[in-house]
């Protein structure tokens, strides 16, 4: 039992379901809407979009990856996210998430709302800022939200560094931690993911779905045994 269980007298133990965001609930990438908008508004130049486009025509003509598309748009994003007023971005974040609210998978979505019913804690683990995180989770009923967490600076804006990088970056440890943290247990846990990045969070629990993995987790999900779920267009495979 945690020690703020201890505290206030509560039992131990409440399921927890852990899912990535990016491709497993958003059909897309926040941090890829994120950065669209982020040019369309001006707040970052038209010259970014540059920036990561060569590695976008790549992917989409399935003659680069998505890993080095997105690692573009990683690098565009702290480029250009120095120097940009906390308020700025809430607000970009906050119109993003209302946009883009329906844009999720079906079998994630229902996923969702069958485990809340049942009680589960909802936890979210991904690579995207905080900020933007925050809007799209609470429409989704997620109990914390772990994320990229972009620090401020005088007149609080944005110095383009992350905080705690090294921790965010590990989804087991932080696992670990929101379980110690909020008195959950790994009893009938679920986790949801979509690339190797995930495995070290599948690992340990008791239901790990692999959901439109790419073909790293594809072959571990296979080798372990793990469920694996593709959804396109309006059908779901179970592999």
């Amino acid at each position: 039992m945690s020690t703020k269980a201890k505290k206030q007298g509560l039992p131990a133990g409440r399921q927890v379901a852990i899912f990535d965001i990016d491709g497993t609930i958003f059909r897309s990438s926040v941090l890829i809407a994120l950065t669209d908008e982020l040019i369309a508004r001006k707040i970052f130049p038209a010259q970014a979009t540059k920036e990561f486009e060569r590695d976008h025509t790549r992917w989409l003509d399935r003659q680069g990856d998505y890993e080095r598309y997105i690692k573009s748009v990683v690098e565009t994003y702290m480029r250009y996210i120095k120097g940009v007023e906390y308020s700025k971005l809430a607000d970009v974040a906050e119109s993003m998430a209302l946009k883009h609210r329906d844009r999720t998978y079906r079998f994630t979505r229902e996923l969702i709302v069958e485990l809340k019913r049942k009680g589960y804690y909802l936890l979210a683990i991904s690579q995207s800022p905080k900020t933007v995180l925050d809007f799209i989770c609470r429409r989704y009923g997620f109990d914390k939200v772990y994320g990229r967490i972009y620090e401020l600076g005088p007149q609080n804006k944005f110095t383009g560094n992350i905080l705690d990088l090294h921790l965010i970056a590990n989804k087991a440890n932080v696992v670990k931690r929101a379980v110690e943290k909020e008195n959950l247990t790994l009893k009938g846990s679920v986790a949801v993911g979509d690339t190797e990045d995930d495995v070290p969070m599948l690992e340990l629990v008791e239901r790990a779905i692999a959901f439109n993995p790419n073909q790293k987790l594809y072959k571990h999900a296979k080798r372990m045994g793990w469920e694996i779920v593709v959804e396109r267009k309006d059908v779901i495979y179970k592999l």
